[in-house]
């Protein structure tokens, strides 16, 4: 008898301490959540850093933009200045072709007049050659009636020959003159094409530099734009990470008021199993001190249990309520539960020229669409492209999950809810980005990024 006391209060001592020992496994889950918690505050940290690089580009792009568009203006500027060039240029050489014009009648005149005057030197030449060239003094001498009009008559003869010197003298002027003036103009009209050509060169590097710099800025507003959307795409990532620690601090939370209580129940149990070895200790004791009547007390003893157990009321069954699921799929044994009833109308790859991240489910009517596996709804918003969403965060055996639940018609969980796997979280529908109604599933294996890099196929892991 008293080594079956021994052997009893060992095993109590045993299930006592196993008891009291059992919550370390429970603080190391915990100590998995803080590590999250750091993990997905350092990301989160990351993510700032690269928003803040982000910006910096973005405002060096603009400043880039800028720049290049000033410059454009004062390139403009100066095509217009060279243009008022051309233009005036252009005018200059219209009135020196008008003056070339002009010219061109004096040179007629000079030529009819160079024509006539080598009219009245052939006639003075063919009289000269009648003559013999030379003028008979002896005529002119004895032909005068008079000592006055031999005197005219010598200055007569004298005057011809100067008049004649005179026309040869005018008419090389005249030449000369004439090719001054052919060389002048046709010197200021080359001059004058030559600088029309210059400042058309010179516009027409200006209009090369202004396509240049205009190609520059559209490729600065494609980078400025390609940033943009990269910025966009972090600072949804943040808002994520930002929704996912205050998802684990939530589940922190929970874990520690769960283990408070799973303390508090593990210790009146220990209370309880204590009590209950005391009492089996005074009971050894008493039958100890009765050696006497124990058969006595024995057989008594097993006539009252004979007694009760004939006297025990049968357990009761219990009624069980049945309510239509049809439409709900059922919850499986499996670490992820299918999210809703339906096809499957789209699988997880290439489709349209980029990545699909996920499932698509398809079903008519009223479908409900239920929590995957138990977790902390770490964001519950609309989204211009997955329309109404839900993040469901999760934490199983040290691993982080993360479903999203898109194209909701609506959503029945908010943010920092926790839901139970099965759980409805909302209704299928044909919100966002979306050409029908249908489930949009993604299955992450950790956290939700822009670039969806650890999306895993849901396929692999819900039921067919």
């Amino acid at each position: 008898m008293k080594k079956n006391i021994i052997a009893m209060n060992a095993s109590i001592m045993i299930g006592l301490g196993s008891i009291l020992a059992a919550p370390s496994a429970y603080a190391e889950s915990l100590s998995d959540l803080q590590q999250k918690k750091e993990s997905i505050q350092e990301k989160r940290s990351g993510v700032e850093s690269n928003i803040s690089d982000t910006e910096k580009k973005i405002d060096n792009l603009h400043d880039k933009q800028l720049t290049a568009e000033e410059q454009i203006a004062a390139i403009e500027a100066k095509i217009a200045e060279s243009t008022k060039k051309i233009d005036a240029k252009n005018a200059e050489i219209t009135q020196t072709k008008k003056e070339i014009e002009a010219l061109k009648e004096e040179i007629k005149v000079l030529k009819e007049r160079i024509a006539k005057r080598n009219e009245v030197l052939k006639e003075r030449a063919l009289s000269f050659q009648e003559t013999g060239g030379d003028v008979n003094y002896l005529e002119v001498l004895f032909g005068s009636s008079s000592f006055g009009d031999l005197i005219d008559r010598v200055g007569a003869v004298a005057t011809i020959a100067e008049a004649d010197r005179d026309i040869l003298k005018q008419h090389e002027l005249d030449k000369k003159d004439l090719e001054e003036k052919q060389t002048a103009v046709e010197k200021k009209l080359a001059s004058l094409e030559v600088a029309k050509a210059e400042l058309l060169e010179i516009q027409k590097q200006q209009k090369q530099q202004k396509q240049e710099k205009a190609a520059l800025v559209k490729k600065l507003k494609q980078q400025t734009k390609k940033h943009e959307d990269e910025k966009m795409g972090l600072e949804e990532e943040k808002a994520n990470l930002a929704a996912q620690e205050t998802a684990i601090k939530s589940a922190i939370n929970l874990e520690q008021n769960r283990l408070a209580e799973l303390e508090a129940a593990r210790k009146k149990a220990a209370a309880e199993a204590k009590k209950r070895a005391e009492q089996a200790a005074a009971q050894a004791a008493s039958q100890a001190a009765s050696q006497a009547t124990e058969s006595k007390k024995q057989s008594s003893s097993s006539g009252s249990s004979a007694k009760s157990s004939s006297s025990s009321p049968s357990p009761s069954s219990s009624s069980q309520s049945s309510s239509n699921v049809s439409q709900v799929p059922a919850v499986s044994s499996g670490t992820f539960t299918r999210p809703s009833a339906g096809y499957v109308s789209s699988t997880m790859g290439e489709r349209w020229n980029k990545q699909h991240a996920g499932i698509d489910i398809a079903a008519s009517g009223t479908v409900p669409v239920v929590a995957a596996a138990d977790g902390v709804v770490s964001r519950s918003y609309f989204s211009s492209t997955y329309g109404n969403v839900i993040f469901v965060t999760h934490s199983i055996s040290g691993q982080q999950w993360t479903t999203v639940y898109a194209h909701l018609s609506s959503r029945q969980a908010s943010t920092g809810s926790v839901v139970a796997k099965g759980q409805q979280i909302g209704i299928m529908g044909n919100t966002g980005h979306s050409y029908g109604q249908h489930l949009h599933f993604e299955l992450h294996k950790g956290a939700w990024n822009y670039s969806k890099s650890n999306a895993v196929n849901p396929l692999n892991y819900i039921p067919n």
